[in-house]
């Protein structure tokens, strides 16, 4: 294959201040280099001396990495804990009275949950499961809104051995009905209702839905939460009210002591192709993975307000909201409501009010709050801010400047964090406190992950050139199997042609002459223009740093010449242009991106829309940009996109 081009030059570097250098949980290279050597040098003890450090054990392990069956990596497996117990139990001695989760709610008003209310909420809704019949094994389907009960449920399954799968609360019926049937879930835990930007939306009816046909034999019970006073049509025998059945519970419930490989939870993730594949985590070595970030990625300290602005239906929400943040004792924000709503300063307001020290959200919120009011920030007091982090996708430079400059003061860090629902925790990112930070790189991966970057034989590629991300040695967090589909797991991640020992990100990355990783868009978002494979990432990255631009994403159409041509759909920050205006605007951002990368990425065909078609929960349904982009019609299912009428929109070319 032609090596993939990289074209993108980012020369601005900000290294660690002096203060946050004194103080963080890994300071300056040394420290990171020190890691790395202890991890080069034994890659097991390196490891298993972190699992005995942060975790407490029911019965310690004595052998770290089991390899026999690879790429079936177990690790820890002959120690046994309960997550639930390292997530709240462990902190009563000392932290009781501390604050666990502070709910901010849609409306605006917020509650204060402790860790000793915490342990009753989740002790009682175990117990209260468990007098349902779920045992260790069985699964649960949890599709619930941003409340802490969502957080209670996971945390309830985890402490008596049932396995959790979250579907998100965006996803239509048939999502839902699919889950629950691939995972053949005997207990549904859902809500009446959801409240989001001041709308309420019906759960209790989807989960109605996803099970009329009578197709999902395994269920037998449906738990519901009352989050609103809207009454929903309960069917007998089957159905029941969340406080109905906490009701009489005990407020204390012994652990279910698993060993380290038990599975603790099942994530969808769509696939590229067919069915959603179900990602199975273990129980030890994902905490491990959620604490080690915990403290060296997000520094984490006693009096630290974290928040994580996922939700829990997906992998960030998982690792950072219900297991990372409170398996090192930290108060944290739950936030239910969006960004924009009742105002689009709702985030910076919300900081202030909770003094939040660490936030982490995503690019995608942060390119449409710069489009809703560039200067909202600084109508909030964001002092109490020292650390900043991305996750979901790469940045772009320009985003990475404001988000660094406006929010952060220019004096808090930002994490710029690649990992993936596989891998369960951070892989690639700069440690704050260590590592100079360039916008745009996700920088360097944490100690003990070995990242490589191959070409399609595996074999690793120069510096300059781009390939495929792989990590080359098992780490604790990585998924065990695909849910009942250990081919499927095989083929996808170790893939015979790179030799069935390296897992395949699905990403294509160069490294710079320090060594910092740059992604530069998924495989199947690498371009090949003129015999130049170029990847997507870089061209959006230049449209953004054009002022007029708020967001832009790039695919590729078959080109009779060039065998790809470049189409970029453009929001802008003003209104969408039309007519003159339109081609005036496109001709500008050509002759622009031309200028910033070169002539090869020039884009074709540019689209404006007053945005990009987008999921729930924020992500660009880039299969659809694909899709119009030829020119074909839509015939993928639409149901999940919240804002269905711009598509209409994009399918015109200037």
């Amino acid at each position: 294959m032609a090596a993939i081009e990289s074209v993108l030059k980012e020369n601005r570097v900000f290294e660690p201040s002096e203060d946050f250098k004194a103080h963080a949980n890994v300071s300056g290279m040394e420290g990171y280099n020190a890691l790395c050597e202890k991890a080069n040098q034994d890659y097991e003890g390196f490891w298993g001396e972190l699992a005995q450090e942060l975790i407490t054990w029911k019965k310690p392990f004595t052998q770290v990495l089991d390899e026999s069956r690879a790429p079936f990596y177990k690790w820890f497996a002959d120690g046994v804990l309960n997550i639930s117990y390292n997530s709240i139990d462990r902190h009563l001695a000392d932290k009781a009275n501390k604050t666990a989760i502070i709910y901010e709610k849609d409306d605006g008003s917020s509650e204060n949950i402790t860790y000793q209310e915490l342990y009753e909420r989740v002790c009682r809704f175990a117990n209260g499961l468990k007098s349902l019949g779920v045992q260790k094994g069985d699964r649960v389907v949890i599709y619930m809104p941003m409340v802490p009960d969502a957080v209670v449920a996971m945390q309830a399954c985890a402490r008596i051995g049932a396995i959790h799968s979250v579907v998100f609360g965006g996803f239509s019926s048939g999502a839902v009905k699919d889950r629950v049937q691939d995972a053949a879930a005997k207990v549904i835990i859902t809500a009446n209702e959801s409240v989001r930007g001041g709308k309420n939306t019906p759960l209790k009816a989807t989960v109605d839905e996803a099970l009329k046909d009578g197709d999902c034999t395994s269920v037998e019970k449906v738990v519901v939460f009352k989050r609103t006073d809207a009454d929903v049509p309960f069917t007998a025998g089957r159905d029941i009210w969340w406080h109905d059945l906490i009701a009489n519970q005990a407020a204390e419930c012994e652990p279910e002591w698993v060993d380290a490989e038990h599975p603790l939870f099942i994530l969808y993730t769509s696939g590229s192709t067919g069915k959603p594949k179900g990602v199975q985590h273990s129980t030890g070595g994902y905490l491990l993975g959620a604490m080690v970030s915990m403290k060296w990625v997000f520094d984490y300290k006693p009096d630290d307000i974290f928040w994580c602005t996922a939700d829990v239906g997906w992998i960030t929400g998982h690792t950072y909201i219900a297991y990372g943040p409170l398996a090192v004792g930290a108060t944290q924000v739950v936030f239910e409501g969006v960004p924009t709503y009742p105002d689009a300063g709702r985030f910076w307001q919300a900081i202030e009010k909770h003094k939040v020290t660490t936030f982490y959200t995503a690019p995608t919120a942060i390119r449409s709050l710069i489009k809703l009011g560039a200067d909202l920030p600084k109508q909030s007091d964001l002092s109490s801010l020292r650390l900043l982090g991305t996750v979901g996708e790469p940045i772009n430079p320009e985003a990475w400047m404001w988000y660094y400059e406006v929010v952060g003061g220019s004096r808090c860090p930002i994490v710029d964090t690649w990992w993936q629902t596989e891998t369960g925790s951070n892989m690639i990112a700069p440690l704050p406190g260590a590592v100079a930070i360039k916008p745009g790189s996700c920088t360097l991966p944490l100690p003990g992950i070995m990242v490589d970057v191959v070409d399609e034989s595996g074999a690793s590629v120069d510096k300059s050139n781009g390939g495929f991300l792989v990590i080359s040695r098992p780490f604790p967090s990585l998924l065990r199997t695909i849910w009942n589909d250990d081919e499927r797991f095989k083929s996808t991640y170790f893939p015979e042609e790179l030799g069935g020992h390296l897992y395949l990100a699905g990403d294509s990355a160069h490294r710079d002459e320090k060594g910092y990783v740059w992604i530069m868009g998924r495989i199947d978002d690498v371009l090949n223009v003129s015999g130049h494979r170029l990847g997507t990432m870089e061209i959006e990255s230049a449209l953004v740093a054009n002022p007029l631009v708020a967001e832009a994403a790039v695919v590729g159409k078959p080109h009779d010449v060039k065998g790809e041509a470049v189409v970029a759909f453009v929001i802008l920050k003003g209104d969408r242009p039309e007519g003159e205006d339109a081609k005036r605007i496109a001709q500008e951002l050509k002759t622009w991106v031309a200028h910033e990368i070169g002539k090869i990425a020039q884009p074709d065909d540019i689209r404006f829309g007053d945005n990009l078609p987008k999921t729930r929960s924020g992500k660009i349904m880039r299969r659809l940009l694909r899709t119009l982009a030829k020119g074909e019609e839509i015939t993928a299912d639409t149901s999940t996109l919240e804002n269905p009428q711009v598509l209409e929109q994009l399918k015109q070319s200037v």
